[in-house]
């Protein structure tokens, strides 16, 4: 997929088929998050893939439970990494799950230490990915196109010359 069409298509989805995703595609997710750079390339993170019970015990510890319920692969990002660097890896790893026709949410957490608990760390993002339950296909419409109809300040309004 042309990465901008993908930049453009891709949007935050809660409900995921029951399909699951092959290993193989879970490892090229985690190691889109792996190849992000971060300030002084110090890498101050791990990647937690939480499964089973621990899942389920997860789930109650951000705001929207059901995402990570239903998600058939879910990662939490632990450890001092700066939420710059949180942000550039979830996203690598958000884009490199959406090549693939696999879609994912961030979520918000609402009691940081049971997850840290439950990691084993300072969490800083937990993510959910899983195939979406309503198919999508990016290349119904053109990047141009996926751009105008997203729900965001036009250009114009966030971009100034100093």
């Amino acid at each position: 997929m042309d990465t901008f069409l993908a930049i453009a298509s891709k949007r935050d989805e809660r409900a995921y088929a029951e399909t699951p995703i092959a290993d193989e595609l879970a490892r090229r997710i985690l190691d889109a998050g792996r190849l992000s750079g971060s300030a002084r390339n110090a890498q101050r993170w791990e990647f937690v893939v939480v499964e089973g019970e621990a899942r389920e015990r997860l789930a109650a510890t951000v705001y929207a439970p059901e995402n990570v319920r239903g998600a058939a692969l879910t990662v939490a990002i632990v450890g001092g990494a700066a939420p710059f660097d949180v942000g550039r890896c979830a996203q690598n790893m958000m884009l490199a799950a959406w090549n693939e026709g696999v879609v994912s949410c961030p979520n918000g957490l609402r009691d940081p230490e049971a997850a840290a608990g439950i990691c084993g760390g300072e969490v800083r993002a937990v993510l959910s990915f899983g195939y979406p339950a309503r198919p999508r296909d990016p290349s119904v419409r053109s990047a141009e196109e996926w751009s105008r109809r997203a729900n965001r300040r036009p250009l114009d309004e966030l971009t100034r010359r100093v």
